[in-house]
């Protein structure tokens, strides 16, 4: 487990790719690689990302699909994390959640629908599979499913 000072689950800041401070509000997409800190308010789409830590003080709103969420303030919203969420002491959900791990602490809060175990594939990632029908004369007739 990552340790900075005396909470847990926060990392140290260095390693962090993108930062949103305390005092700062954003409103917009991110798409980001690596690890992303919210101390400030956010309202938009996070996508894409590897890691995102909603800090004590942060207030996120909008819809958040990253591999990792580790959660000590307020996120308002759908949340998608292929790997993991952790909603610590301070934290708050409220909205609907996708995860194969959920850790809630205990003095956590958390309002909401919550899916767990094997995932649905998301959009990008959907094979369409395709039937190949022998019709007279030799032609062929394709019925996508």
């Amino acid at each position: 487990m990552v340790k900075r000072g005396n909470q847990e689950g926060l990392p140290k800041t260095e390693g962090v790719n993108a930062f949103i401070g305390e005092g700062v509000a954003f409103d917009g997409k991110i798409d980001f690689e690596g690890m992303l800190r919210v101390d400030g308010k956010y309202s938009g789409q996070i996508l894409s990302g590897d890691f995102l830590v909603v800090g004590e003080k942060a207030e996120v709103n909008g819809e958040v699909n990253v591999k990792t969420l580790t959660v000590h303030g307020k996120v308002d919203g759908n949340i998608r994390a292929d790997k993991r969420i952790a909603i610590y002491s301070t934290g708050k959900i409220l909205g609907s959640i996708q995860t194969p791990v959920l850790v809630i602490s205990e003095g956590a809060i958390f309002e909401g629908k919550c899916q767990m175990g094997k995932e649905e594939p998301r959009q990008d990632e959907l094979v369409y599979i395709s039937e190949v029908k022998d019709v007279a004369e030799g032609e062929s007739e394709v019925k996508e499913r």
